[in-house]
């Protein structure tokens, strides 16, 4: 019942499925409904005359995910769904209905695609087609049906190690995670076959001794440069990861992780607070109108951005993007950082990133800002993770530097 309730708030007002605090299995079937929506969505329609109402829709794609996408028998996803159409209080004749399209469904099997490339790709890994045509166009159909695909992955998890309370191999140990990879000592991969709840209810966790953060956010502030001493500012900084990864990294540095919105400021507090950092100052700032008269030798801005690098950990995303969104935000973005740059060092750096490797979130913004302010160069080579390891998110990161007078 919790995760219907979760689906049908997503469908209603967008609301995310993860934040929902549902049971391990129910999150698992409600993120995988989610994943691969349009999917199901196709296949009811070929088991029905007419769609029935969201409501009832939803527990005929809870019920088909789970018969042909989840280890569960016919029969008992059949026999939930069926009580699941009861216990809401849908239409009469729901259940009926419930029962009679889940039978023909284990009949027929799963329904052929279609033949028109595009529309396959769309339909078989649950992305919009005008999204799917997007990529085709900017990537070609090989890495257009990769991205795609990827969407449908469930996402690695991470372990970042506070390195000022502990070390990788001991806390790896004390969580009871054997034969875990970890990169550049302070990121343990979670193995698939481990829990995440026991690990966030630990002692450990409650202590400070790490967070959850996947490692692009280190190849992210990598390109900063940062050195003993310097004042940084992470201007759109929530929940906070990025902030404290770097002021575990060096203690010395003078943070200033800000963000717009209060309760995600708060947040962000308890977060500095857990992890027992002294170096870094939290503050609701408004990064877009905010004309700071401290001076900063390094600038973080992580924007607000489509997700589109990150659609397989918040699959809700990938339906509220829209042509339209996309521009929209690239104005966004390029107002931002033109805001954010101003509170720049002479010779200092600012790095703008985006969870979205999108041309229209990434280069263009980087491109018009650089002709339109010549006072800045760029530093480097952008970054994107997860183009080479599909364990990374798919960040996009430049570094552009402040020209000495």
């Amino acid at each position: 019942m919790d995760a219907f309730r979760v689906l049908v708030l997503w469908q209603k007002d967008g609301s995310f499925i993860k934040e929902s605090g549902l049971s391990p299995f129910a999150m698992e079937l409600a993120l995988g409904v989610c994943r691969r929506h349009l999917y199901l969505q196709y296949f009811l329609k070929t088991l029905v005359k007419k769609m029935p109402s969201l409501e009832v829709a939803t527990v005929l794609e809870m019920g088909i995910f789970q018969m042909f996408f989840m280890e569960i028998p016919d029969h008992a996803a059949v026999s939930t769904s069926v009580e699941l159409a009861k216990a809401a209080n849908l239409q009469e004749g729901s259940a009926r209905l419930v029962n009679a399209v889940l039978h023909a469904a284990r009949r027929s099997g799963l329904p052929a695609l279609p033949p028109q490339k595009v529309r396959r790709v769309s339909i078989e890994n649950s992305v919009p087609e005008w999204l799917v045509r997007r990529w085709f166009d900017i990537y070609g159909g090989t890495r257009a049906e990769a991205l795609a695909k990827a969407t449908l992955t469930r996402p690695a998890e991470w372990i970042r190690v506070n390195m000022q309370k502990t070390s990788a191999p001991v806390l790896a140990q004390k969580l009871g995670i054997t034969g875990a990879s970890i990169l550049y000592d302070r990121y343990i991969q979670v193995p698939a076959d481990v829990k995440l709840k026991p690990i966030l209810e630990s002692e450990s966790f409650a202590k400070g001794e790490f967070s959850m953060q996947n490692p692009s956010a280190y190849e992210v502030v990598k390109l900063l440069d940062l050195k003993s001493g310097l004042k940084v500012w992470d201007a759109c900084a929530a929940p906070g990861g990025k902030a404290a990864l770097m002021a575990e990294m060096d203690s010395s540095l003078e943070i200033l992780a800000s963000d717009v919105s209060e309760s995600r400021v708060l947040k962000m507090q308890d977060v500095v607070d857990r992890l027992g950092l002294t170096n870094v100052r939290v503050e609701c700032v408004d990064a877009l109108s905010s004309r700071a008269s401290n001076r900063f030798d390094r600038i973080l801005l992580d924007v607000p951005c489509s997700n589109m690098g990150v659609i397989a950990r918040r699959p809700e995303s990938v339906y509220r993007i829209t042509p339209e969104s996309v521009k929209e935000l690239a104005e966004l973005q390029y107002r931002l950082l033109e805001s954010a740059s101003q509170a720049l060092t002479a010779g200092g750096i600012v790095v703008y990133a985006t969870c979205s490797p999108d041309p229209e979130e990434t280069t263009k913004v980087i491109n018009r800002f650089v002709k339109e302010h010549p006072e800045f160069e760029k530093a480097g080579e952008p970054v994107y993770p997860g183009l080479d390891d599909s364990r990374f998110d798919g960040f996009f990161a430049q570094a552009l530097r402040f020209k000495q007078a």
